[in-house]
């Protein structure tokens, strides 16, 4: 009996020995890991000065937006303009102890290391908000476990510089969320096109819920799989008392409306919009698209869309003395409608035409369907004008389902044949006192073309000289019966 109770008693101690000296080695390796990396840690304060990539936005003579020009849409927000809806979605999403924890969370971080122990899998994420900010800012998404230390060790110092609203500021300028657009006040225009302030509980914890996986969760191409996930956002929300069971119920019974906006361009004036591009890349290089500068010009916006109006409505009309060429395009009959309103989807208005695909196809009258699902008719006298194309494409041809055409609005709303002008024109107003640009169009529409026949289009001025030869003629004494 004392022999077994020795021999157990020399197992107990062998197995301490091994789990204290394993738990030793691991020790000093984690601490020469720390002691190495330490020195390469980025500084923090680089944090309070850090400045956010802002798109270059050129802006006509009274402030209306004419142009947008950079990578990433982003809309600075302070921490004391974010609804507390959002805190609290966010941190019951992605760090429910971010209030708690010293940047790292340890139980979060044990529970994920035994369930990968456990499976051989990484099915929990440890990162924190802090651990987060740390990555975005500072590191590669590469996973490696060298990295994820270096990020542990960036959320302590984190922590230690900034207070916990400050962190949450960066967090929630900085990620990105979708469609180009980094931080929660830009998908707020993105996804809803309105402020923060302005969206419902639900939205918001659509919002909240992207940053584990945007395009998993984005709201405009999988409705389903980003209600599921408001849903869990919601859960959480109560979870951690944040929200009432009315409150759920109201906002998990409520539809997906999320779809896509971009920022309001107020006149149609690409020509101008991207000369300012130019001379502001002269200037400051690719810069000019992370700054956030504004560029002011002298566009008229009245004299612009008189322009605009102008010069389409000639080349149309030039374009109605002649022949008609043909559907645009031609999808094939197989498309339901559905495929029909996605394929429109893809095909811009260009100079006013709009798009749409024949339906259905009658001997006295077409049916076309619009990109916004509304559905026109086009009868045999607004068809007139392409009776000379069929004829000499043989017997028997005519529109057929399918096809891509394209209509023209009337000032009264009415929608007529049309299609897009092989021939191109060019329009500038000055003023003659300061020689500022006041309104140009370059072509029918910047969409179209962007080569700007104003000032690229290398041409003989012809008569168009003559002016300023008389003008200076009389200056120096000619008079109009002159014999030179």
């Amino acid at each position: 009996m004392i022999a077994v109770i020795s021999a157990n008693r020399s197992v107990l101690e062998k197995l301490f020995f091994f789990a204290f000296g394993g738990a030793s080695l691991g020790l000093f390796f984690a601490l020469g890991v720390i002691f190495f990396l330490r020195p390469q840690l980025p500084d923090v304060q680089q944090l309070r000065e850090f400045e956010l990539q802002l798109p270059m936005t050129v802006h006509a003579a009274d402030g209306s937006l004419i142009g947008e020009f950079g990578e990433k849409k982003r809309t600075p927000v302070s921490i004391e303009h974010v609804p507390l809806q959002l805190k609290n979605a966010i941190t019951a999403a992605e760090d429910n102890r971010f209030y708690k924890h010293p940047g790292v969370d340890w139980l979060g971080l044990t529970r994920a290391f035994i369930e990968l122990l456990r499976t051989g899998e990484k099915r929990q994420g440890g990162s924190t908000i802090t651990m987060q900010v740390a990555r975005n800012f500072f590191l590669t998404r590469e996973k490696t476990y060298l990295r994820k230390l270096t990020e542990i060790l960036l959320a302590i110092q984190i922590e230690r510089e900034l207070d916990k609203e400050q962190i949450l500021e960066l967090y929630i300028n900085k990620i990105f969320l979708g469609q180009r657009a980094y931080g929660f006040a830009a998908a707020a225009q993105v996804y809803y096109g309105r402020e923060l302030e302005q969206l419902t509980l639900a939205e918001l914890a659509m919002l909240a819920g992207l940053p584990k996986a945007p395009s998993r969760y984005n709201p405009v191409h999988d409705p389903v799989q980003a209600k599921a996930r408001r849903s869990y956002v919601l859960s959480r929300m109560i979870a951690d008392g944040h929200i009432s069971q009315e409150e759920l119920s109201l906002a998990d019974s409520s539809p997906v409306t999320a779809s896509l906006h971009g920022r309001q361009i107020e006149v149609d004036s690409g020509y101008a919009a991207e000369m300012a591009r130019n001379w502001a890349f002269e200037r400051f290089g690719k810069a000019a698209y992370t700054r956030g500068y504004r560029v002011e010009t002298s566009i008229d916006m009245r004299l612009q869309r008189a322009a605009n109006r102008s010069l389409r409505a000639h080349l149309l009309a030039y374009e109605k003395r002649h022949d008609y060429r043909g559907p645009e395009k031609r999808f094939g009959p197989e498309a339901d409608l559905l495929s029909v309103l996605n394929l429109l989807a893809t095909v811009p208005e260009i100079g006013g035409l709009v798009p749409a695909v024949a339906t259905v196809i009658r001997p006295e009258a077409i049916e076309l369907v619009l990109p916004d699902g509304d559905t026109v008719f086009l009868d045999s006298r607004e068809l007139a004008w392409s009776g000379p194309y069929w004829k000499k494409q043989g017997a028997g041809e005519f529109f057929e389902v399918g096809d891509l055409l394209r209509l023209q609005r009337s000032e009264t709303g009415n929608l007529s044949l049309a299609q897009l002008p092989e021939v191109e024109g060019a329009l500038v107003s000055l003023d003659a006192s300061s020689g500022q640009i006041l309104a140009i169009a370059g072509g029918f529409d910047f969409k179209k073309s962007k080569f700007n026949r104003v000032v690229q289009a290398q041409r003989q001025p012809g008569s168009n000289f003559k002016p300023f030869l008389y003008t200076a003629a009389l200056a120096h004494g000619f008079g109009p019966a002159s014999v030179i």
